[in-house]
């Protein structure tokens, strides 16, 4: 009953979302819980209701510093005592903030893993007592967990310094052998585990071959020049030109990635956060604890490192339940790198080994002819029906015998040494007569020309299907030639058939996403309401230096704009709209939506 008034009175919701009360209730027994939730499904209550509600103060370990300060001043615009140390904040504020937490002034205090677990904030924290720790992100505690970060593994020893505080970690992303590593290290296994759905059906899934990036984009951002969305790069080059590229075609975009100056960064991401029809165009190093929830869309140019690392960033689309597209776009070239990638990466073997797997996973989801979300959560163990929204569904690829493509591309293969990469084999297969293929007298191989009725991207298709379906490999350790495994030689020999997805090499067949006003089913005069006040949350935003999702939520902006309520205490009826925040903003945009 008191998490329930704290949510209504304080944050301004009217009920809770699938799981958090479940969640709520678990901490305020005094549980150690792991939670693993999609992106939106609101996390942070989980253990903000709770902190609200112990008699003693919690520490919210987070591990950016962009996170921290958009989590305090969305707390404090709701009138919670919380704040956060970090270094961008200088010693004189961080040590007045840590003595208001020790006296009992600030109820939840943010810091970073390595913040907390240094020598210097144990010390301070030594004599004071503290109800629960809750660990964001805390898939990066685990070795076997797609973002690894060493930091995060010296939280183990929490439970040992603190033995009467409860632990909670709380993740979008976490397969069982994850989450059986987070909790043997948190807890030592003493610990309740919430696995919430990772089904996200407003999400719609598309893959195809790149073969021409530029046409396959624009195409795919066709209907969407008004929308916001993110472009995901594998370099900080390629981040820079499709920028560029987008900008020329008349798409607002602005590039982010770790190269850029702190300050360039930081204002090319709150343009993104507070200004509509923006699209960011990012590395990896652009999206945890982005708390966008009204992104329509995100485009991956290359391949992701996992299925992991590829589910969390779809999942910055559509955090407010309306539906969003996803396209990943990807060639022999991108697998190329994926593969030189993990073998650059250190010398532990049995990573390399969980890595590889990692993308072997991936690579069937790319390659699937089924339904692509039914593919990509049972990865997590989870069994949906088909989703009816993915391109497999709305377009089923036709499959076909492939056993005599297969024989001639593991041929070329075989007769030429199999120290090639793909793009020689594709060579023999065409005929082609490039100076490589004279040099080695490969023209006088048996398959030489024996596939020139297809194309280039169609070999390109067709040896990637192979590569899922593991009868070759990519060996990285001898620059990438393709080498056949024992089911090849099984297909070789003619004691094993191939079927194969039929290989389209016309423009993107992504579903198109449905215009905001179908999506939202608003009538015109809600749409024009809708956009005033979309307009008066940026205008306070940029006045006030804080993001405009701090202010309202689209998703409460939306009900605002639908039931256009005449007063205050119909105002206060709207989720997010809570007590603080009738104050300080009820009245102005009450004015706009009575005009």
């Amino acid at each position: 009953m008191q998490a329930l008034q704290i949510l209504n009175n304080v944050f301004g919701y009217n009920s809770f979302r699938s799981g958090q009360e479940e969640i709520i209730n678990m901490l305020l027994n005094k549980n150690n819980i792991l939670a693993v939730m999609p992106t939106g499904a609101g996390k942070s209550l989980c253990y903000q209701i709770p902190a609200l509600i112990f008699k003693r103060g919690t520490i919210v370990v987070s591990p950016l510093v962009a996170l921290m300060d958009d989590q305090i001043l969305a707390l404090k615009e709701i009138g919670v005592s919380a704040d956060r140390i970090h270094s961008h904040r200088g010693d004189k504020l961080n040590k007045e903030t840590i003595n208001n937490f020790k006296n009992g002034k600030i109820k939840i205090l943010y810091l970073s893993p390595e913040n907390l677990m240094s020598d210097k904030t144990l010390t301070e924290l030594s004599n004071i007592d503290i109800d629960m720790f809750a660990i964001d992100e805390a898939h990066c505690i685990s070795k076997w967990g797609v973002s690894f970060r060493p930091q995060y593994e010296q939280l183990s020893k929490l439970s040992t310094i603190y033995p009467n505080a409860i632990i909670a970690g709380f993740t979008a992303t976490a397969d069982k052998i994850t989450r059986e590593d987070i909790v043997k290290k948190l807890n030592k296994n003493d610990t309740k585990i919430f696995v919430q759905g990772f089904d996200r059906p407003n999400l719609s899934l598309a893959v195809e071959q790149k073969d021409n990036w530029k046409k396959q984009i624009l195409f795919f951002l066709e209907n969407k020049s008004k929308e916001s969305g993110i472009i995901y790069c594998l370099s900080r080059k390629q981040t820079e030109d499709v920028s560029i590229f987008l900008n020329k075609h008349n798409h607002r975009s602005i590039p982010y990635h770790a190269g850029q100056e702190g300050t360039i960064r930081k204002k090319n991401q709150e343009i993104f956060m507070n200004e509509e029809g923006v699209i960011i165009v990012a590395t990896i190093a652009f999206g945890m604890g982005i708390d966008k929830a009204n992104v329509r869309f995100v485009a991956h140019l290359s391949l992701p490192s996992s299925i992991e690392a590829y589910y969390q960033e779809i999942g910055r689309a559509g955090r407010d339940g309306h539906p969003a597209d996803t396209l990943l776009l990807y060639g022999l070239n991108d697998l190329f790198q994926r593969r030189r990638f993990i073998e650059s990466d250190g010398e532990n073997i049995q990573h390399k080994l969980r890595e590889n797997k990692r993308l072997d996973s991936l690579l069937a989801y790319c390659e699937t002819p089924t339904c692509r979300k039914k593919s990509l959560l049972a990865y997590f163990d989870e069994k949906v029906k088909e989703c009816k929204n993915c391109d497999n569904c709305i377009n089923p690829p036709k499959m076909l015998d492939g056993t005599k493509l297969a024989q001639m591309v593991l041929s070329a293969i075989y007769r030429s040494g199999q120290i090639f990469g793909a793009q020689h084999i594709i060579n023999i297969l065409l005929g082609n007569k490039t100076e490589k293929i004279l040099q080695k007298n490969h023209d006088k191989v048996k398959t030489f020309g024996i596939g020139s009725d297809y194309k280039i991207d169609f070999w390109q298709g067709f040896i990637r299907q192979l590569i899922s379906a593991g009868h070759l490999i990519i060996n990285i350790k001898k620059f990438g030639c393709l080498q056949i495994t024992e089911s090849g030689y099984q297909i070789l020999k003619d004691k094993e058939y191939f079927n194969y997805k039929k290989i389209e090499t016309k423009k993107s067949q992504a579903p198109k996403l449905k215009i905001m006003k179908e999506a939202l089913n608003l009538d015109a005069n809600s749409i024009e309401i809708l956009s005033s006040l979309k307009q008066l949350r940026l205008n306070i935003s940029k006045e006030n230096s804080i993001p405009a999702f701090v202010v309202f939520s689209d998703s409460s902006l939306v009900e605002m704009a639908t039931v256009r309520p005449k007063s205050l205490q119909e105002m206060l009826k709207i989720n997010g709209v809570g007590p603080s925040k009738l104050k300080k903003y009820g009245p102005i945009f009450l004015t706009v939506i009575n005009k």
